[in-house]
C-alpha cells in the first residue's frame, strides 16, 4: 500500500506507529539499528515529550506516521541520535526519506508558529487541517512553502555546473535560487543565473519538481538555453562555474536531489548512457 497523507491524529494513539522526532531538519534514529536497517523510537522511548502534540503525517501500510518536535537541548535519549536529514538517505529507504522529510516540515512550521505573528498570543492547531489558529485575533496560517528554481543550463553539448563552496565535500551541481514577489517562475531562473555567473538564457523547459525540506522549499526543475556572457561567479553564493561535457564531468549531487536528476538526463541525452557512481 502506498505512502497516504492523513492529517487527523488517531485517538487514542496507536500502540504501533512510526515515530518521527525532529530536531533542527534532523531526525531522531536508534545508534545501532536491527540487521542493518535504521530504526525510528517507539512512544515508550520518548521520556519528555508531550503526545498530545503530535502531528499525524500519514498512513504508511495502514501504519500511523506521526511528527514530534524535540525541544532544543533537551537530552537525546540513551542509545539514540539525531541524524540529519542528508544523511538520512544512507539510513532509511526512499519511501521512510521522504515521510521524514514532511514530518521535518511539520514539525518546524509548529515550532515556528507557537505564537501568533500578528498580535502575540499563544496559537492552536486545527484538529481537520494543517491550519494553526490565533483564537485571540483568528490569524490562520498554514506550513510555509517556498518556491525555488533549480536549472540546468545547456550550450550545445555541454551543461553549466557551479560549485557553492558551502559544503564539505565540495561538488559542482546546477543553478538555484528561491522566487521573489511577484515573480514568475521563468523570471526567477533567468534573473538567478544572470546573477549569479554572468550568462543569459531562454527557452526554459520544466523539468520536474521535488519537495526539499530544508525546512520547506519545493524544488521546481528546469532547464534551459545559454544565450551569451562569460561565465563569472558572484563570489557570494557560487565559488566556481563553467561549462562541463558529460565525458569529463565532475564530482555532482547524490541521487537523491533533482540536480542530480537534471544531470542525468542531460548525460543521458547527449551519450545514451547513464552516469555512473553515487
Amino acid at each position: 500500500m502506498p505512502f497516504l497523507p492523513q492529517v487527523v491524529v488517531p485517538s487514542p494513539l496507536p500502540p504501533v506507529a512510526h515515530w518521527f522526532v525532529c530536531g533542527e531538519n534532523e531526525v531522531l534514529l536508534r545508534r545501532e539499528g536491527v540487521g542493518g536497517v535504521a530504526q525510528l523510537p517507539t512512544l515508550d522511548e520518548l521520556t519528555g515529550l508531550d503526545p498530545a502534540d503530535a502531528q499525524m503525517v500519514g498512513l504508511l501500510d495502514g501504519v500511523s506516521c506521526l511528527s514530534l518536535h524535540w525541544p532544543r537541548g533537551s537530552a537525546v535519549p540513551q542509545g539514540f541520535e539525531f541524524v540529519g536529514l542528508r544523511g538520512l538517505w544512507a539510513r532509511l529507504d526512499e519511501t521512510l526519506f521522504g515521510i521524514a522529510g514532511r514530518a521535518n516540515q511539520l514539525a518546524h512550521f509548529a515550532s515556528t508558529h507557537r505564537f501568533c505573528g500578528r498580535c502575540g498570543a499563544p496559537t492552536t492547531r486545527d484538529a481537520a487541517d494543517r491550519s494553526i489558529r490565533c483564537p485571540a485575533c483568528a490569524m490562520v496560517n498554514y506550513p510555509r512553502i517556498s518556491p525555488a528554481i533549480i536549472t540546468l543550463v545547456r550550450r550545445g553539448d555541454e551543461a553549466l555546473l557551479a560549485n557553492s563552496g558551502r559544503f564539505p565535500v565540495a561538488f559542482f551541481s546546477t543553478l538555484a535560487g528561491f522566487s521573489e514577489v511577484g515573480e514568475s517562475l521563468e523570471e526567477t531562473l533567468v534573473r538567478e543565473v544572470h546573477e549569479e555567473v554572468g550568462v543569459r538564457v531562454d527557452n526554459v523547459r520544466y523539468f520536474g519538481s521535488q519537495p526539499w525540506p530544508f525546512p520547506h522549499s519545493l524544488m521546481i526543475g528546469f532547464t534551459a538555453d545559454w544565450v551569451s556572457g562569460e561565465v563569472v561567479p558572484d563570489g557570494k553564493e557560487i565559488k566556481e562555474a563553467r561549462f562541463f561535457r558529460a565525458d569529463a564531468l565532475p564530482r555532482i549531487p547524490p541521487r537523491a536531489s533533482i540536480a542530480r536528476r537534471l544531470i542525468d538526463a542531460w548525460v543521458k541525452d547527449v551519450t545514451g548512457h547513464e552516469t555512473s557512481g553515487p
